[in-house]
């Protein structure tokens, strides 16, 4: 069963580049204290994740934040170097960009997708989620090939 709002995200270690190597970081260190808003996206680099979804978050980011945010959050089932490599080529510095490598994640949200179709194996399904305290407030899951309810000015709105 899938997360819902009013649960805790689940305790997983994700990874992000800290000053050019591959760090740890645990979802109560992401989450815990703080209003987040996370939304994470089948791949790194594919179309829709790249031309849409992030540069949304990237173009939206001062106005979010302006809204008590202390953090956004771009997750795949990709590794570091890669989320690393696709914020720097998308300006998303303002982003804490993440790895969920294994799905570890993903899997205990019970928000993957299979994309063994596309070459992809099991992937993450195209989701944002205002987070407070750990806790989730909203979850706004895509249904398959769409952008809507996840996009940064969706999010901003339920702000």
């Amino acid at each position: 069963m899938a997360i819902q709002e009013g649960d805790r995200v689940p305790e997983a270690t994700l990874h992000h580049m800290v000053d050019g190597k591959p760090a740890a970081v645990s979802t109560s260190e992401i989450f815990d204290g703080k209003k987040v808003v996370m939304f994470a996206v089948p791949g790194a680099f594919t179309p829709t994740c790249s031309m849409a979804h992030l540069p949304g978050y990237v173009v939206n980011a001062d106005a979010i934040k302006a809204k008590g945010v202390d953090s956004i959050v771009c997750l795949a089932v990709n590794d570091a170097f890669v989320m690393d490599a696709w914020g720097q080529a998308k300006n998303a510095e303002h982003l804490m960009m993440v790895g969920d490598g294994n799905g570890a994640l993903t899997g205990a949200m019970g928000l993957e997708m299979d994309g063994s179709g596309f070459g992809m194996g099991s992937r993450s399904q195209r989701y944002a989620m205002i987070v407070e305290d750990g806790t989730v407030r909203k979850l706004a899951v895509e249904a398959p090939g769409k952008l809507e309810v996840s996009a940064a000015e969706a999010i901003l709105e339920a702000l």
